[in-house]
């Protein structure tokens, strides 16, 4: 387990009120991590901060709106503040709302490459000279396994983390070989994002039977897979998109939409 440890390293994650950003938060602090934690809520972030303090680490929250790309490049200011140092970044802010191409606007387009690319951007680049201060680092960017295959009704969210990933592979290459940066390609997470699928067996169970493993994923094994990009178990990686997805090779949820 000595290879999964992150004692005393300091890391930064976005969107880490709930979900896949909150289970990431809390696995680097089991690992030995202390966190700045950032999302909207205060209150969200408070009881995630409860969690890592829980396991012996410390949890600077930072309740802001991160689409504004100031307030997000300053985290990186805040862990050197409070902690004096940087070694990890979790890009997992990010989304878009599905809808028909039609309805689909270059603004809303502009808008989704903002807050899931811009964003991962700001951060990484304010964390980088953090990091080469020490001894390197780990930036994991929280993709999609839409950004791989294609369905109706994702232009904006799909293109998007496309870029994310593509983001990751050319990020890669300028920050080797003292930073690694990485991806996961999530597939579909039990996170409030499908709150409408969670309460609704006649939409859950067709996404479950179209995904070969049956089921949907967990934001703790998605957690799991962020702690191991950035250990030293991981320390070979980089430039790579790891697809914790259940084996998907198109999208398990049809959203309907008619030929044009």
């Amino acid at each position: 387990m000595t290879h999964f440890d992150l004692t005393d390293q300091v890391a930064v994650v976005t969107g880490a009120g709930r979900g896949i950003g909150a289970a990431s938060a809390v696995a680097l602090a089991e690992a030995g991590a202390d966190l700045v934690i950032a999302a909207r809520s205060a209150e969200q972030l408070e009881a995630v901060a409860a969690r890592i303090r829980t396991t012996g680490r410390r949890a600077e929250v930072v309740a802001t709106d991160l689409a504004d790309l100031d307030n997000t490049a300053r985290l990186a200011e805040v862990a050197d503040k409070g902690f004096g140092r940087l070694d990890v970044v979790v890009n997992n802010l990010g989304g878009a709302m599905p809808g028909p191409f039609l309805d689909t606007t270059p603004e809303q387009l502009q808008r989704a490459f903002h807050f899931n690319v811009a964003t991962a951007h700001a951060l990484t680049r304010a964390a980088v000279p953090l990091m080469l201060a020490g001894s390197g680092g780990s930036v994991v960017n929280i993709s999609s396994s839409v950004g791989r295959f294609a369905g109706r009704g994702y232009l904006a969210y799909g293109t998007a983390k496309a870029a994310l990933a593509h983001y990751t592979r050319l990020a890669a290459a300028d920050l080797a070989p003292r930073i690694r940066c990485n991806a996961i390609a999530c597939g579909a997470i039990g996170t409030s994002a499908l709150d409408v699928v969670l309460r609704n067996d006649q939409l859950r169970a067709p996404m479950e039977r179209a995904t070969p493993l049956r089921r949907l994923g967990t934001p703790e094994e998605v957690a799991a897979t962020v702690r191991f990009l950035c250990s030293p178990a991981g320390g070979y990686l980089t430039g790579k998109v790891l697809e914790a997805d259940g084996g998907l090779q198109q999208p398990n949820l049809d959203l309907g939409l008619p030929d044009l």
